[in-house]
């Protein structure tokens, strides 16, 4: 009966994130400074007081999380939280679409063998290990070599934001997703070496290369904006998602950009690179 319940739940799910998505390419656009709905935090780019992290909150290792804890747009404690109100806020805030901010969550509550409409979550259990949080990430160190995943890993973030080789129209340094499938390729083979515990299904490498992709599609690859969000856990002063999808960024969407990211995510390229060098 789960497998049965499965198939549908999920051919139920793709037919409705098809239907948005063909929804949002017929209608237009949303207007800049009016993504945000209004009357929820960051409308027109006003975001609530950044708080860091104190003592005893929890944080895990997904910035976008992390970040609407830090602003109080999710409970600053980073507790008890629901997940119809984490899917809620990440659709406010972020505009993905709603498939995508019912996915995510139903996923992590299914992930933790809890009940995705009555149970809560503190934001440190989404890192199970090999759950959502996996190795080889672009901003935390692995897991086996650093077991606290909450805080940034200040030496990756420079160095991948340091490697962005596009320019927007204004002549700011962006992160192109070139750039992401080669840092990606680099910390994978870098962790294979790294970590004797080191493991990355073809699951967690296109979640990999999801929560990459997040960078290029909400940020335009931006580095000055991506420097604060990673970093800091913080929202840019007047910043604002940069998908503009009347109602969100959709799974068929956001695929394009994933697959681009992850196709072109070669270790083998990087090794032999690695070893001329050397």
């Amino acid at each position: 009966m789960f497998i049965l319940y499965k198939v549908v739940h999920d051919l139920a799910f793709f037919t409705w994130d098809a239907g948005v998505t063909v929804v949002n390419l017929l209608t237009p656009s949303k207007d800049e400074g009016h993504i945000v709905p209004e009357g929820h935090p960051g409308f027109g780019g006003t975001w609530p007081e950044y708080i860091p992290p104190k003592e005893g909150d929890s944080r895990c290792s997904c910035p976008a999380l992390n970040a609407l804890a830090n602003h109080g747009i999710l409970p600053r404690d980073g507790k008890n939280i629901q997940f119809k109100e984490m899917g809620r806020v990440i659709r406010t805030t972020y505009n993905f679409s709603a498939t995508f901010c019912y996915f995510v969550p139903h996923y992590a509550a299914e992930m933790l063998g809890k009940d995705y409409g009555k149970d809560t979550i503190d934001l440190q259990e989404i890192d199970l290990h090999n759950g959502i949080e996996h190795d080889a990430s672009l901003v935390r160190e692995d897991a086996a070599l650093s077991p606290d995943q909450s805080k940034p890993h200040v030496k990756y973030i420079t160095e991948l934001l340091a490697s962005a080789s596009g320019k927007d129209e204004n002549g700011n340094a962006v992160l192109t997703a070139q750039d992401l499938s080669k840092f990606s390729a680099k910390r994978r083979a870098d962790a294979r070496e790294l970590n004797k515990d080191f493991t990355l299904d073809f699951f967690h490498k296109v979640f990999g290369s999801t929560n990459a992709s997040t960078m290029l599609v909400a940020f335009g690859g931006r580095v000055k904006d991506l420097e604060t969000w990673l970093l800091e856990e913080r929202f840019p002063d007047g910043w604002e998602t940069k998908i503009k999808s009347r109602l969100g960024m959709t799974f068929a969407k956001f695929n394009t950009t994933i697959a681009k990211v992850e196709l072109g995510i070669d270790e083998k390229k990087y090794l032999e690179e690695k070893k001329k060098a050397t």
